[in-house]
């Protein structure tokens, strides 16, 4: 599976998250309640219910998530090597059937149609990749990214192995 967009946070981070894990959030309270306090989005994602994309800021980036197999693993390419900042280290990611993509503030039981994105149920290990698209020659144009710049973020999503330790941080990145 492949999926790329554009998502916009005011909220200062963007997060792959479990749809059904948050399926009872409906207002701001419901949505207080799990994820408003640094306390309860690290418990989110010690459950495998949320993977952070916390750089602590605003904006709009680029995500690109890719799907693999343990056949036919996703990985970077080597131009997105190239460009690579710097990598996570693995979250788990508990998928009941679907997964969604948003700015922190989006998460709700109502996501955009846009952003839920189809993924068995399973645990996954998940990697978030920062990447410099700009510094590639010819990405930036006078009106943004070019049309063939590579995302912000790339998030590799990978079945999990037996035992495999995952980051519990709220930061994505050391």
């Amino acid at each position: 599976m492949f999926h790329r967009g554009d998502y916009v946070t005011n909220a200062g981070m963007h997060c792959v998250w479990d749809t059904a894990a948050f399926a009872d959030i409906k207002d701001y309270d419901s949505w207080a309640k799990s994820l408003l306090e640094d306390a309860d989005i690290k418990r989110q994602i010690e459950a495998g219910h949320f993977v952070p994309l916390n750089i602590g800021s605003d904006g709009a980036m680029a995500i690109e998530i890719r799907v693999g197999t343990n056949e036919a693993p996703a990985e970077l390419s080597e131009r997105e090597t190239q460009y690579l900042i710097v990598a996570s280290q693995p979250y788990r990611l508990q998928s009941k059937g679907k997964i969604s993509l948003s700015g922190i503030e989006g998460v709700s039981g109502e996501p955009d149609a846009h952003a839920v994105l189809p993924l068995a149920a399973g645990q996954y290990s998940a990697r978030a990749h920062l990447i410099a698209w700009d510094e590639e020659p010819g990405m930036q144009t006078p009106d943004g990214p070019a049309s063939d710049a590579l995302p912000d973020y790339i998030v590799l999503i990978n079945p999990a192995a037996q035992g495999q330790p995952f980051r519990t941080e709220l930061g994505t990145f050391k």
